[in-house]
């Protein structure tokens, strides 16, 4: 095997990566939309706990941000009237931002999905699963260098 043999693999590896990194805040908007409250709530917390108050401000007219004040400092706790108040494409512009940022926190995010038993019908649900798996098996094998 020499270069130009894993020149290809290489390059359909970022193009699905591309292609996930595109589908994921769309897929969890949908699972947001379709979510209880307290897994709403869930999902709120893991993905605005990764992100400054700088950045909550800029998204979605600062709703996250006013959210995280009235949630508690550093420990946030964030109430269902709160959550009530977030509407999907808000959250697809959370998600977008915390990529960005911080990918480990899909990480939670996931967990956050498997444990809900509600969530075990949706196919969003089971989509993103897949893809955020994948995507931390990625992130893991290109720390070690393989």
């Amino acid at each position: 095997m020499n270069a130009n043999d894993i020149k290809p693999a290489l390059s359909t590896t970022v193009a699905d990566l591309q292609a996930a990194a595109n589908t994921i805040p769309q897929l969890v908007a949908e699972v947001y939309a379709n979510a209880p409250m307290s897994v709403r709530v869930k999902l709120l917390e893991q993905l605005i706990r990764p992100l400054g108050v700088l950045a909550l401000v800029a998204i979605s007219n600062g709703v996250f941000a006013k959210i995280r004040f009235k949630s508690g400092w550093p420990d946030m706790c964030i109430r269902w009237e709160d959550a009530q108040n977030v509407q999907s494409r808000d959250v697809a512009a959370l998600v977008e931002r915390v990529q960005q940022v911080s990918l480990h926190s899909f990480d939670g995010l996931a967990k956050v999905l498997t444990t809900s038993p509600v969530l075990t019908g949706s196919a969003a649900a089971a989509v993103l699963i897949t893809l955020l798996v994948k995507s931390a098996k990625n992130r893991r094998e290109s720390d070690l260098g393989m």
